[in-house]
């Protein structure tokens, strides 16, 4: 169970969504997505600096603690969205063939955890 922060504090937002995707009649997989906010005006104006990098093609996030020295912890998931992602994007590669595989007639489960505003 992993949880990606982009900022630099204890108490931060974060998203972590697994879905089932419909892969056909007999088939189903569950993947997890996680997609990471920008900072805030109140963390910018602490300055904090964003502690996790992502990789959208390679579906990675390293997270790394401010001044440690110790290497930047890796994880892989199924799609990450960094945070210049749009809403839309995130709906339409993750929810909508879920939601369009309910509406023909299949079971389908997204869900969503962590605090999203």
């Amino acid at each position: 169970h992993v949880h990606a922060s982009c900022a630099a504090s204890a108490r931060q937002r974060r998203f972590a969504l697994p879905v089932w995707f419909p892969m056909g009649r007999n088939e189903e997989a569950v993947k997890v997505v996680v997609r990471c906010r920008p900072l805030n005006s109140t963390e910018r104006a602490d300055g904090r600096d964003t502690i996790v990098q992502m990789d959208a093609k390679m579906g990675s996030v390293s997270v790394h603690a401010p001044g440690s020295s110790e290497p930047p912890k890796a994880f892989t998931f199924d799609m990450v969205f960094d945070e210049r992602s749009q809403q839309a994007d995130l709906y339409q590669k993750t929810a909508m063939p879920i939601v369009d595989s309910v509406l023909d007639g299949f079971n389908g489960t997204i869900f969503a955890y962590g605090q999203t505003g």
